[in-house]
């Protein structure tokens, strides 16, 4: 995996035999179509994850699959990022069955799992008054940390992303692990830790995370799937989501985070449609 903005800086190594997938909501990103442009011209097959049809990327692209999102009204879109992860899931699903590694039983499991996020999604959105409760203690913080391990690692980039880019917050996403390796230095009263926990493996390292951070007195929120209190004792408030396949909850646990960016920009007077010095469509470098 590989940031567009880089990727043809860095000489890539392309071979005919690779497949190279690249993802653009508008489709018209300067950067993805540069990367794409220069993977087609090695000889590689272009797959392309979309929402707008008739794009140029969707035009350039071997084949093409859209994430039919609709409209993007809000120029930081939420569900841009929820329907490419599932285009991304399904592609991966596909491959695996393709090439054996996947039985069908599984494969038909997993399916379902997937089919069944919408309805889940949808109450999490029900549930969403905890988050608003908790964004009206704490929309006034000085700075936000996302934390996680494993995939939760990954969602929290999106998460610190999607607040700062609404809220005008400061907001970073570390590795949990990493935290003894500088970033608990930051930590204060004027802080906010958002963990996200939904690989069981690793509640306990976690727990003890989000406990260094609190004695420190940054204030805590854990967004997770665990309903034996792992995080009962360490966290100030917690967020439960629906239990689905670990492999899938990064499209469940981002949803909070995303309420959680919405309602501190509300918060702070802020129109989340509309952010300031953001574009639909990045369309130079």
């Amino acid at each position: 995996m590989d940031v567009a903005s880089e990727f043809r800086y860095r000489n890539p190594i392309l071979n005919k035999d690779d497949v190279f997938i690249v993802i653009s909501q508008s489709g018209e990103t300067a950067d993805t179509l540069a990367a794409l442009r220069l993977a087609k011209s090695a000889g590689v097959h272009v797959i392309a994850i979309t929402n707008c049809v008739g794009s140029t990327v969707s035009r350039e692209a071997d084949d093409i699959v859209y994430t039919w999102a609709g409209p993007e009204i809000a120029v930081a879109s939420t569900k841009a990022y929820t329907t490419q992860l599932a285009c991304l899931y399904m592609l991966a699903l596909k491959a695996a069955h393709v090439r054996g590694t996947l039985d069908g039983a599984e494969y038909g499991r997993l399916l379902e799992e997937l089919s069944a996020l919408p309805d889940k999604v949808r109450q999490l959105l029900d549930d969403k008054t905890l988050i608003q409760k908790f964004v009206s203690r704490h929309f006034n913080k000085d700075k936000v940390f996302f934390i996680g391990r494993l995939f939760d690692s990954a969602t929290s980039l999106e998460c610190a992303l999607k607040l700062k880019e609404v809220s005008y917050m400061h907001s970073e996403a570390f590795a949990a692990g990493e935290l003894k390796h500088g970033p608990i230095a930051l930590m204060d009263p004027a802080t906010l830790v958002v963990a996200t926990a939904t690989q069981k493996e690793m509640y306990e390292k976690l727990a003890s995370n989000i406990v260094e951070v609190k004695t420190r007195g940054a204030a805590t929120l854990v967004i997770t799937q665990d309903k034996e209190g792992a995080f009962k004792a360490a966290a100030d408030e917690i967020f439960p989501i629906p239990d689905c396949d670990s492999a899938f909850a990064p499209i469940l646990s981002i949803v909070p985070s995303q309420l959680f960016a919405y309602y501190c920009a509300v918060h702070r007077g802020i129109d989340p449609d509309k952010p300031r010095n953001l574009a639909k469509s990045v369309t130079v470098e």
